[in-house]
């Protein structure tokens, strides 16, 4: 029986449990030197240490558990005097080892926690997620599907694996079980991973691009009779890649779980994959134990053991918490909710951030922002910060308005030239001849063309109906090539009519 979303809390409570994959972005991979440049051409960044050729023996990066580390302790975690890799056995055709090393029962941080705010029916509310760990492993492999209708390996003729990936170097952070958070959990994993994200796109330790597989969250749903206080039998949405994807798999599964619940049938603890078309999940495989992968410790790598007097230098390097950090540039910069949720959800905040400090004006700079590059980078299907504008481009171009060089209309002209690699704003300016028409006598004469080509409306506005004048400037503007300041344009063509603003 389908149920509505209300239909299921009514009835039922939920518990969460998020596993959170990171690849770090490290110029080597995890145990050998190959790079990790992302697209590079498949098998290009492999050598016998991440191809598991016999007698290649791998080396820990050093900066993958500097990173580690630092994610750690951005998470308020323990950092372990003590932790060591393990083999993960199981099969995957894109796994060259035929196991993953990772990390089993002594990770390297344990017991941290992160918390996170989110709008409810009584305001705003915080919720604390607890992390259980967060350890060091290995990334896979690619494999790509050709033929078929859906690109996966069902219907599929024959399929290319892609090793360049295998051995990055990657994080798991892992929550403990999150409860109470009622119908609201959709909105909590997605406030988590959001959190998650600017936490380590801070700390400089990933792209975190989600769309690119270097942040993918693993959203674990369980559901529970109200009051029963029996934990439910949890699926396990796998490698979803988008913060709304995240709130759209958690409430598609509650629903799901609920249905079955309600019909007699059980739930199966299994991997799920989310459809971004319908929302909805379809069963991947059983969900194993850890028994079954047959843990065992890697014998060709000693254990990690940080020196305690590394880990506190490395604490005193961390960035601001991203929920301070907005919440001081909120107050700041005088910015109402809405356009401070705008700028987050956008991800422009640092580079909002990036060209004020460089001396705009916060209004100008996050206006230009989310206003005219982000319509050319949904136009061209990019992410705004793929775009080749910079924050010294949008800080030019505001300082020139500033100075009245430019006016709003032509420094649209001169994003657009930045953008299309035309160089600097003040080459663009140059190259194509823009510059501001503000000699009086110039704009004088070209309203008076204007009144001239249109005798009637210019005797509307000498007779008091002042909106006719929109026509005027209209023309004027034509005149000038847009290169006139349209507000200095409608104060001469009233005066010139003998009429003034009302």
């Amino acid at each position: 029986m389908a149920l509505t979303y209300d239909d299921v809390i009514a009835k039922y409570e939920p518990t969460l449990g998020l596993e959170v994959h990171v690849e770090l972005n490290t110029n080597s991979k995890m145990f050998c030197s190959c790079a990790t440049t992302f697209g590079a051409e498949p098998n290009t960044q492999t050598c016998p240490v991440c191809l598991a050729l016999p007698g290649a023996l791998p080396v820990v990066n050093e900066k993958a558990i500097e990173s580690t580390i630092k994610i750690g302790l951005a998470l308020n975690c323990s950092i372990a005097p003590f932790s060591r890799f393990a083999r993960k056995n199981y099969f995957y055709p894109d796994m060259p080892k035929n196991f993953q090393i990772s990390q089993y029962d002594e990770p390297i941080c344990i017991d941290g926690y992160v918390d996170v705010e989110i709008d409810t029916d009584e305001g705003p509310k915080q919720f604390r997620v607890e992390i259980e760990r967060v350890h060091m492993e290995e990334d896979t492999g690619k494999s790509l599907h050709v033929g078929g209708a859906t690109g996966r390996i069902h219907g599929a003729e024959y399929s290319l694996l892609d090793y360049n990936r295998a051995g990055i170097p990657l994080v798991e952070i892992v929550t403990k079980m999150v409860p109470n958070t009622g119908k609201y959990a959709p909105e909590v994993a997605r406030a988590y991973v959001a959190e998650l994200r600017d936490i380590l796109r801070g700390l400089g330790v990933s792209d975190v691009k989600m769309e690119q597989g270097s942040l993918r969250c693993d959203a674990n749903v369980s559901l529970s009779p109200n009051g029963s206080g029996i934990l439910g039998t949890r699926s396990e949405t796998k490698n979803v890649n988008s913060l709304r994807s995240v709130e759209r798999a958690v409430r598609g599964e509650m629903i799901r779980h609920a249905e079955l619940l309600n019909d007699g049938k059980k739930v199966k603890q299994e991997t799920r994959h989310f459809q971004e078309d319908t929302g909805l999940t379809r069963s991947g495989r059983s969900k194993e134990q850890a028994e079954d992968y047959r843990y065992f410790p890697e014998p060709d790598l000693i254990p990690v053991a940080p020196d305690a007097g590394w880990i506190e230098k490395l604490r005193a390097t961390l960035p601001e918490r991203p929920s301070i950090r907005r919440k001081r540039l909120k107050d700041e910069w005088a910015v109402p909710d809405k356009e401070m949720e705008a700028m987050i959800n956008a991800d422009v905040l640092d580079i909002v951030e990036a060209t004020v400090l460089l001396g705009s004006d916060p209004t100008k700079a996050r206006t230009w922002w989310l206003g005219e590059i982000s319509r050319i980078a949904n136009e061209k299907e990019v992410a705004i910060t793929d775009l080749p504008i910079k924050p010294g481009d949008v800080a030019d171009v505001v300082s020139l308005i500033a100075s009245g060089e430019l006016t709003d209309k032509l420094a649209r002209q001169v994003i657009e030239g930045i953008i299309g690699g035309e160089g600097t704003a003040a080459e663009v300016v140059s190259k194509r001849g823009i510059k501001v028409v503000d000699n009086d006598g110039e704009l004088i004469a070209a309203i008076e063309r204007a009144c001239a080509a249109q005798p009637e409306t210019a005797e509307k506005v000498r007779n008091g109906h002042l909106p006719a004048a929109g026509a005027l400037i209209g023309a004027v503007m034509k005149d000038t090539k847009g290169q006139a300041d349209a507000a200095k344009v409608r104060e001469l063509l009233l005066g010139h009519l003998g009429q003034t603003e009302a």
